[in-house]
């Protein structure tokens, strides 16, 4: 009995110095920011001084992708599955998916959910099919988060504005008194005060931003927000000071990480949804980049990524290793001392043991199920499926490209054309196509059946 006790004694100290160890974990994602707006990766036109920062004291993805669009994106990052195994309609998350959020709860995590919900219904109540999809999607109190502060938590026509005078739901209740104030800066505020705090338990904050994303109007740096009549003024050029704003407010954040003295206690993770909006023109390092978003390009697709946990992520890496949104929930769940079942059947490889600097498994390719359908606007989109790899993409029509070489995908690699290398990429993408597109087939009457 004396040594059934001190097992148990021994198992619990075990665990509860487990859980000591683990580090609170904040994961921000921009809304529409691709590599061609970001120092780092070769932008030219707009500082982002806080981004190249993070490089410097942690690690710097070079190869990171994302689906085309939001939804889409945000979907698999917090379910870490493919979209063509549980995608139901843009602008809505499955109620019955089971969230990081849950997950981290289940792991003694608190947890929090900041900046863009827009996941439980999209469709204005007058476009054709929007009555099977309302209030079909996810309510954000049964994500998983202990507490949130969100813009666009309900219908379309509740949403508000995302920036001047926002309107913006804290735990169940709208923030009065928003007039004259930036959407972006009540988040940050929030943030801030929440990192401060003494928490009981390690946290996991997730701050979908909603910053670069149109409308492009004024930031409060901006001159014309002293002028309240120009705040909702829209024109392109302000997505230069979206873009830097974007970057101060990631400032403020870290910053007040380190003055909490929580730096080296926190795993701090910068992504984005997808590519720049292709509205802006942006000068690079390779020349006038033309934005990709909702386009399966490269500039639709190839997104930032920074990673920085001070004393832990060795400062300066640079890492040329695949990564898409489906791996960041069973990255952050490994980072947490709570690893995913396999029963889970995630479609999402972690990437913990990289930022480490340790060898484990490598994704070999990234998969695509682009269908944003239904949904309002949504119409104008087809099925694009697709996989690539750092150098090739291949389309299920059998088209080839050379993505180091043509990004802006102009010259076609056909079967006839193919060298013995590119044959041999052709036959095993062709096999990992066949086999999702069977997983779709399977999943698709489920789906169907939750909403139309």
């Amino acid at each position: 009995m004396l040594k059934q006790l001190s097992l148990m004694l021994v198992m619990a100290l075990s665990v509860a110095a487990q859980g000591a160890d683990r580090p609170n974990i904040v994961l921000i994602m921009a809304d529409d920011l691709g590599i061609d707006s970001v120092e780092d990766y070769g932008g030219r036109q707009y500082k982002t001084p806080v981004m190249s920062q993070l490089a410097k004291e942690g690690m710097r993805f070079t190869h990171a992708y994302a689906q085309p669009l939001c939804t889409n994106t945000r979907i698999q990052l917090m379910t870490g599955i493919y979209n063509h195994r549980n995608w139901l309609a843009f602008g809505i998350l499955d109620p019955q998916a089971r969230t990081f959020g849950h997950m981290m709860q289940d792991a003694g995590y608190k947890t929090a959910i900041v900046g863009k919900w827009q996941l439980q219904s999209y469709d204005p109540p007058d476009y054709p099919g929007a009555a099977l999809r309302r209030d079909k999607g996810m309510h954000v109190d049964k994500a998983g988060f202990d507490d949130y502060c969100l813009w666009h938590t309900h219908h379309t026509e509740d949403k508000g504005s995302r920036y001047p005078d926002p309107k913006i739901n804290l735990n169940g209740e709208y923030i009065k008194d928003t007039k004259g104030k930036y959407g972006p800066d009540i988040w940050a505020d929030f943030i801030c005060d929440y990192v401060s705090k003494e928490h009981e338990k390690p946290f996991f904050l997730y701050y979908p931003m909603a910053l670069p994303h149109n409308p492009f109007s004024p930031t409060p740096d901006s001159p014309e927000w002293k002028d309240a009549s120009k705040r909702y003024d829209e024109e392109n050029h302000f997505y230069g000071d979206m873009v830097e704003y974007t970057d101060k407010v990631l400032g403020r954040i870290v910053a007040a990480i380190d003055e909490a003295g929580i730096g080296k206690d926190t795993l701090l993770i910068f992504y984005s949804d997808n590519g720049t909006n292709q509205k802006i023109e942006t000068e690079t390092a390779w020349g006038l980049s033309q934005g990709g978003k909702g386009l399966s390009i490269d500039a639709g697709v190839h997104v930032p990524l920074y990673v920085r946990w001070p004393g832990t992520i060795k400062a300066g890496s640079v890492n040329d290793k695949l990564v898409d949104s489906t791996d960041f929930l069973p990255t952050i769940m490994e980072a947490a001392a709570a690893p995913v079942s396999p029963k889970a059947e995630l479609d999402g490889i972690s990437f913990y043991h990289q930022l480490l600097n340790k060898k484990g498994p490598e994704r070999p390719w990234v998969f695509y199920h682009y269908d944003p359908r239904p949904g309002w606007d949504k119409h104008k989109f087809t099925l694009h499926r697709f996989i690539q790899n750092r150098r090739y993409k291949l389309y299920d029509n059998g088209i080839l490209i050379d993505v180091k070489k043509d990004p802006l995908e102009q010259h076609m690699i056909y079967a006839e054309d193919d060298t013995r290398e590119t044959a041999a990429i052709r036959k095993t993408f062709e096999r990992v196509l066949a086999e999702k597109h069977a997983e779709w087939l399977k999943a698709r009457p489920a789906n169907n059946d939750r909403v139309q």
